[in-house]
C-alpha cells in the first residue's frame, strides 16, 4: 500500500530565509498549491491523508471542507507550523474535530521534529508520522530508529519511508532532486521489500517558486516545483496504478496492514 500523505500549513519556510511574507499571503500560496493538488489526486481516485494544522483550518474552511467531502484522511499537523507547545497536541486535535465532524487519529511534528510519544499518547493519537529514520545533516539522525512502523506504548509509529540497508530518504526533496526513473525505482524497491511506502509533500511544493524570486528560497527547495512537481506526482501515481498498487490513508493502513501482521 502506498501511503500518500501532504502536510497542509500556513506557507512559512521563506521566513527562515528573510523573506517578509504575511499571513494572508503565506495562506493564499498554501490554498493555491492544494487546489493544485487536489485535481491530481481527483483525476487519478487515489486515497491520501492531509496533515493539517489548526491553524490552517481555520483559515480556510472551504479547503478543508473539500477534503472531507472527497473522503480524504484528515489528520494533525500541529496547532501552529511555527510554533509548538506540547498543549498543541490535544488542541489541535480538538479544533480539526470540531470543524470536521470526524474523528482525528493521526498526527505529525512540523518539520519532523522530536515530540515527545507520552504526551502525543495522553493527547488520544492513535498513530504518529514525526520520524524520519534516515541521517540528513543538520535535519536529522535517526539511524537508531525502526525503519519500519513499530509501537511506542500504544501509538503507532509509521516512519517517511527510506530505502533498506542505506537508508536512504524517500522525501519530498529527493523527490524534486534524482532524476524520476531513479526515484521510481527507489520507491518500488523499498515497497516490494516493506510491504508499503510512506511518502510526504507539501501543497506549496505546487506553486511555480522558482519564479518567486521575493521569496528568497534555495534551488533545494525551487528545483522542479509548480509544473514540475505536479507532472512527476501525476507520473508516479499513474506508475504505480498500472501495476496494480493501492493507495491507502494511514487509517486503512492500520485496519489493513497492521493490524492483521500483529495478529
Amino acid at each position: 500500500m502506498i501511503l500518500l500523505s501532504f502536510d497542509v500549513e500556513e506557507f512559512d519556510t521563506p521566513l527562515e530565509y528573510g523573506a517578509a511574507l504575511s499571513i494572508e499571503e503565506q495562506m493564499r500560496l498554501s490554498v493555491e498549491g492544494v487546489e493544485r493538488l487536489l485535481a491530481i489526486l481527483k483525476k487519478h481516485e487515489v486515497a491520501a491523508t492531509f496533515f493539517c494544522t489548526a491553524n490552517f483550518a481555520l483559515r480556510a474552511p472551504a479547503i478543508l471542507h473539500e477534503m472531507k467531502e472527497r473522503g480524504y484522511e484528515i489528520a494533525s499537523h500541529g496547532y501552529y507550523h511555527s510554533s509548538f507547545s506540547p498543549e498543541d497536541l490535544k488542541k489541535s486535535k480538538e479544533t480539526l474535530e470540531r470543524l470536521t465532524g470526524l474523528p482525528v487519529e493521526g498526527y505529525r511534528m512540523a518539520r519532523m521534529m522530536p515530540v515527545s510519544d507520552a504526551e502525543v499518547e495522553m493527547a488520544g493519537y492513535r498513530y504518529n508520522s514525526s520520524l524520519n529514520p534516515t541521517f540528513v545533516p543538520g535535519r536529522y539522525h535517526h539511524l537508531d530508529k525502526p525503519r519500519c512502523w513499530f509501537y511506542t506504548g500504544k501509538v503507532l509509529q509509521v516512519p517517511a519511508s527510506v530505502t533498506p540497508l542505506v537508508r536512504f530518504p524517500l522525501f519530498w526533496l529527493s523527490f524534486h532532486h534524482l532524476p524520476f526513473p531513479l526515484y521510481r525505482f527507489l520507491a518500488h524497491r523499498t515497497l516490494k521489500h516493506d510491504g508499503y511506502l510512506n511518502l510526504y509533500f507539501h501543497p506549496w511544493e505546487f506553486i511555480e517558486l522558482g519564479k518567486m524570486k521575493e521569496l528568497k528560497l534555495p534551488f533545494l527547495i525551487t528545483n522542479q516545483s509548480g509544473e514540475g512537481m505536479a507532472g512527476r506526482l501525476d507520473a508516479f501515481i499513474a506508475y504505480f496504478k498500472r501495476r496494480g498498487e493501492r493507495f491507502g490513508t494511514f487509517s486503512s493502513f492500520i485496519e489493513e496492514f497492521v493490524e492483521l501482521k500483529c495478529v
